[in-house]
Formats: structure tokens, C-alpha cells, sequence
């Protein structure tokens, strides 16, 4: 039982820093002695100083006979910083749980091992699964070099997103909006498709949340027919914005702008997703928050490249007329249609919020 509270209190610590921290993992770690915590730590901005150090610093000799719950494996690697391993054993650690492993070739097992010959007590599980889910993005970046895909669609209650007349704003109330917000910022970056950037101009940064590390802003345009001088671009020195983009798009617009233009293969007539998606790992993410619009939803959830969906309804009605949430997938027969099991359900004012995950045979 003590196991248990203790990882999960390195849990909620290491949530705080979701969205902050990549290309690192935000991780967790509280320091126990005689029963009393000595130390806490979170991953940094930025990814450094990982959460050990933070925790051991705050600790200082205290640190020496106690317990580190750790929600990942510590590192056992010298990157820009030593290895955390090594600094528990320096620090006179007596006890180290841990919450999941760490699939990182420079690590996988590694920083167990470098504990445990130094004599120091490893014990893994206590909350595995909390570990991993918070950890989701890393391990899925590590695993497959591709981020965390997390799919937020806002509709109606007959899954519309907009009027006939290409109204949409406001669909969902405040709590909603203000949801999305901190979906925002537990997460590396947002995307949209070209046709969401070229109807609503948005800003897609983190607002009224204080002071923090906003996400990059990503745009999937196959020919980059983007307007220029959006808002996207006339931030993009304060806020990095990255176009992807296909072979043969016209790219002397962007010289003399601050966005990075990303070139990826072509598949279907349109940008490559498992291509770009492969990019955004390689590039650090690890977690990426899919906002719009229709055919950029309908066409990850086709290709099996969507992790989480979360679901934002509004108690009114357009029909069919308007705009619906998801393009055409092509589903003939409804044993080909993807399935998701419901994970968390709530309401919001007016609204209701549901969270869902697919169903697969094998967790990619």
C-alpha cells in the first residue's frame, strides 16, 4: 500500500510535465525516508534536469538510506547529463521502484542493472499501467518512432462541426473550450489538415493557462495552399510551425518566413501520414493532438494511426446538411469499421466529454 501511494504521487508529478519536456519523457520521482518524503522532482522544461537529479538535489544527504519511486526506469546513459542511475547510487539510495521499464536501447534494463550491482534494492509493477499511460507518447516514439496520436473532434449530437454556411464557432461552450486548452498543453504539438488552416486562420497556441511551453504547430498541405501572412506564420517566430508538405509544392513563398517546411513522400494524392508522423518522432514529439479537420481525422482513423480519440458533444442539432466531423472512410461492411472502447465519460456545462481507445488485437 505505501508502494502504491508513493508511485502514484511520482505519477501526478510526472503529468505536470506532459507537453513540456519531449524529446525526454516527463517523469516522476518522490524520495522517501523513515516514511517522510525528502525529495520531488519532475523532468524540467525542456527535458533537463531529469526528474532524479531534481528530486535529489531537493533531498541533498537525506537522499542517503532512502527510497526512490521512479515512474520510468532511470536513464544509464551519459547524453548531456550524466546518467540518473549512477546519481542514485552516488546519492546513497538505499531502495529504487520503478514503474515501467524503459525500451530505450541505451537503456532497456541498463539502469536496473547499474542499481542493482551496486547493491541498491530494485522492485518493479506498483502501478504499472498508471506508469505506462503516462508515459504513453515516449514509449510509443521508442517502439515505433512514430508519436502518441491523440484525435479531438468537437460536434454536434449528430456529429456535425459546422453549419452549411461553414459556421462553427461556438459548437461546444466555455469548459469545453477551456478543455482543449489543457489538452494543448499536455501535448508536443497540434495538427490540422490545409483545409482547416486555410477556412478558420487559427492560432492553435495554449492560452489563459499561465506561463509554459507552447506546442509546435503543425499543418499537413500537400501543395502548401496556405495563405502566407496567416496567423500561423506571423507567430511563427514566438511559436515554432512546422508544414509538411509533398514534392513539386510551391516553397518560395516561405523563404522569408520563420515556419519550417517539412518535405514527406505522397500517398494518395495527399501527404503521406505514416511519412510524417514518422518525421514528428524523429524530430523529438511524442505526443500529438490531432484538431481538424474532416478528412485529416477520417483519414488517420483509416490508416490505424489514432491512439486516443477524445469526443466533444454539444447538446444541439444541424443535420445533414452540415458539415460532419469525419470524411468519407469508405466502410462497406460494418465488420471493417474500427471500433473504440470507452475509457472515461463526463459532462462539461452542456456538454459531454467521452474518451476513447481503439480496439486492437496488439497495443501499437
Amino acid at each position: 500500500m505505501t508502494d502504491t501511494r508513493f508511485m502514484a504521487l511520482a505519477i501526478s508529478l510526472g503529468a505536470r510535465g506532459l507537453g513540456r519536456t519531449w524529446p525526454n519523457p516527463s517523469v516522476g520521482c518522490v524520495l522517501v525516508k523513515d516514511g517522510i518524503i525528502v525529495g520531488r522532482g519532475t523532468t524540467a522544461r525542456g527535458g533537463r534536469p531529469h526528474a532524479e537529479r531534481v528530486a535529489l538535489d531537493q533531498a541533498g544527504e537525506a537522499a542517503r538510506g532512502a527510497t526512490a519511486y521512479v515512474t520510468l526506469e532511470p536513464c544509464a546513459h551519459t547524453g548531456q547529463t550524466p546518467p540518473c542511475a549512477r546519481a542514485l547510487v552516488e546519492a546513497g539510495v538505499a531502495r529504487v521502484v520503478i514503474g515501467t521499464g524503459d525500451p530505450d536501447p541505451r537503456v532497456a534494463g541498463a539502469g536496473i542493472q547499474i542499481l542493482r550491482d551496486a547493491g541498491i534494492t530494485v522492485d518493479t509493477g506498483p502501478l504499472e499501467a498508471e506508469a505506462r499511460a503516462l508515459h504513453a507518447g515516449f514509449l510509443k516514439r521508442v517502439t515505433t518512432g512514430r508519436p502518441w496520436v491523440t484525435l479531438k473532434l468537437a460536434s454536434t449530437l449528430d456529429g456535425r462541426i459546422a453549419t452549411t454556411t461553414g459556421e462553427s464557432r461556438w459548437i461546444t461552450g466555455p469548459q469545453s473550450r477551456r478543455v482543449v486548452h489543457g489538452l494543448r498543453a499536455r501535448h508536443d504539438a497540434v495538427m490540422i489538415g490545409g483545409g482547416t488552416a486555410r477556412a478558420d486562420d487559427p492560432s492553435l497556441d495554449v492560452r489563459d493557462l499561465g506561463e509554459m511551453r507552447q506546442p509546435v504547430r503543425i499543418v499537413l498541405s500537400r501543395d502548401l495552399n496556405l495563405p502566407v501572412n496567416s496567423r500561423l506564420t506571423k507567430t511563427a517566430a514566438q511559436q515554432p510551425v512546422w508544414l509538411f508538405h509533398c514534392a513539386g509544392a510551391q516553397t518560395r513563398p516561405w523563404s522569408g518566413t520563420e515556419v519550417d517546411l517539412i518535405e514527406v513522400a505522397q500517398k494518395d494524392h495527399q501527404v503521406d501520414l505514416h511519412a510524417a508522423l514518422a518525421q514528428m518522432g524523429a524530430r523529438g514529439l511524442t505526443r500529438v493532438l490531432c484538431e481538424g479537420g474532416g478528412h485529416l481525422a477520417a483519414s488517420l482513423l483509416h490508416f490505424d494511426l489514432v491512439d486516443e480519440i477524445i469526443l466533444m458533444q454539444a447538446g444541439c442539432a444541424i443535420g445533414s446538411d452540415g458539415l460532419p466531423s469525419l470524411a468519407g472512410m469508405g466502410v462497406r461492411d460494418l465488420s471493417t469499421a474500427p471500433r473504440f472502447d470507452l475509457i472515461e465519460s463526463r459532462t462539461l456545462g452542456q456538454d459531454t466529454l467521452t474518451r476513447w481507445h481503439p480496439r486492437r488485437a496488439v497495443p501499437a
